[in-house]
């Protein structure tokens, strides 16, 4: 019997250092490739539902568990410089063959914008930032930081993770259920639930202002297409910012999710979907 088309297959992929990379993947393999790339303390499974989507309309997509998250491994020597993170990307799409289109979230968007500087030309169709650029409004990351920092000790229970989320996004309506929280969080041996990332990522990513300015001149430096979704409600980034990096990048397109905030592809993926689909199906099939 065949695998119903919404369920992916489970791609194990190597980084630098030999780093074990999972990855779900949807759609035929010789078709054109979409790389899905979560926010920092997210996992593979932060998509939800747009992976599938986009493999139905024939495309080869692949929701990665970058480093240190998810089924992944953690970083042996702590290294999660975005350099690396970049690095480990430009491994993944060797060993994947081809063009792509990079879809990528807060902290996988900024990764995406590094690979384009290292990336010989044609490899990359394309970029979409959800909810990123490289001048975000400093409180609303700060916000981010500080939650992904806190309840180290874990949780005694899934809805204690609950409770914790709805406090964080008190925008998005709460499951009815908390046993969906079991793909981003472990079961430690002490009987509690640990988020599924290493903490050390919260360690030293190097100069910011550096970092910035490297941000900055690899978007001037963009010619390919690019999509950036601003999730309306974000602290992130602000629309001032966003317009700030459209002066950094004339050509991109911009777009709002009204009910969304930094978590934009999550808070409501269906219309995430719908935003990003024709973009990401005509430029990945262009240059295929």
């Amino acid at each position: 019997m065949s695998k119903p088309k919404d369920v992916p297959t489970r791609l194990v992929l190597t980084g630098v250092g030999g780093v074990e990379l999972i990855a779900d993947q949807w759609g035929p393999e010789d078709a054109p490739l979409v790389l899905m790339l979560h926010g920092g303390g997210q996992t593979r499974h932060s998509w939800k539902s747009t992976g599938a989507r986009l493999g139905q309309s024939g495309l080869r997509v692949v929701a990665l568990d970058s480093r240190g998250h998810g089924e992944s491994d953690w970083a042996p020597d702590g290294d999660y410089l975005r350099s690396t993170m970049a690095a480990d990307v430009v491994a993944v799409l060797d060993q994947l063959g081809g063009s792509a289109v990079i879809v990528g979230a807060s902290m996988g968007g900024l990764t995406a914008l590094l690979v384009s500087t290292v990336l010989e030309p044609g490899r990359l169709a394309g970029i979409v930032l959800v909810d990123v650029v490289p001048r975000p409004e400093l409180a609303g990351v700060s916000r981010v930081i500080g939650f992904l920092g806190a309840h180290r000790d874990g949780f005694a229970s899934l809805d204690d993770a609950a409770d914790a989320i709805a406090e964080y996004l008190p925008h998005r309506q709460r499951p009815s259920t908390s046993a969906g929280l079991e793909r981003n969080l472990r079961k430690g041996a002490d009987g509690r639930w640990y988020w599924h990332w290493d903490p050390e990522m919260l360690g030293d990513g190097g100069d910011f202002d550096e970092l910035t300015a490297e941000l900055e001149d690899a978007a001037r430096g963009l010619r390919i297409p690019l999509l950036l979704v601003r999730g309306r409600l974000s602290d992130v980034v602000s629309a001032e910012a966003a317009e700030e990096f459209r002066q950094l990048v004339p050509h991109a397109d911009v777009i709002e999710i009204s009910g969304a905030a930094h978590t934009a592809a999550a808070d409501d993926n269906d219309a995430f979907t719908d935003a990003i689909f024709d973009f990401v199906v005509s430029n990945a099939v262009r240059v295929h």
